[in-house]
């Protein structure tokens, strides 16, 4: 197997070609399909695949206004965006509903990477949109369903070398 391999080069890319052929699409969201969902819960989750480059153009330019920089662009201009959604009943406590995103997201950023394709998780984007009724209403999503997180991907020129991750990049507590 050739996961560690892909762990230690997957990277946030955020400079695309702009292609994305429908292969390398449906590998990712194999990979997405394949994560663990809490409660087995499948049936809950919901991929919005958009390659629309006019709805792109809007949730990128939506994200930019949010966050005050009109010249920035959140979705980095990436051909295609993937948004897991789900219901989420108590935000409060929405924990399960958000780490099943975000193991989806995870899942599709290592598959991406394996296939030499672009990919950078999505959160800032997600949440402006979310504050926006009518661009929300323009993805269809199921009833009550609430978008957590996206993935942007797309061919890039960037390189996926192994690094060497520290063993002590983030503290461990042992009990």
């Amino acid at each position: 197997m050739e996961t560690l391999k892909a762990i230690n080069a997957r990277k946030s890319v955020r400079s695309y070609t702009g292609a994305l052929s429908d292969n390398a699409l449906q590998t990712v969201l194999a990979a997405g399909q394949a994560a663990p969902i809490g409660m087995g819960k499948y049936d809950a989750m919901h991929m919005t695949v958009i390659r629309d480059s006019s709805l792109l153009a809007e949730l990128d330019k939506n994200a930019a206004d949010f966050f005050g920089n009109p010249s920035m662009h959140p979705l980095y201009q990436a051909p295609c965006l993937i948004l897991i959604s789900t219901p989420v009943p108590d935000p409060a406590n929405g924990n399960v509903a958000y780490s099943n995103a975000a193991v989806m997201t995870q899942n599709m950023s290592l598959a991406a990477t394996d296939i030499g394709i672009g990919s950078c998780l999505i959160w800032g984007a997600v949440a402006a949109l979310n504050t926006n009724p009518a661009l929300v209403a323009k993805l269809n999503l199921p009833e009550g369903h609430t978008v957590c997180c996206g993935i942007a991907i797309g061919e890039t020129k960037d390189t996926f070398p192994e690094r060497d991750i520290p063993a002590d990049r983030i503290p461990v507590s042992y009990l």
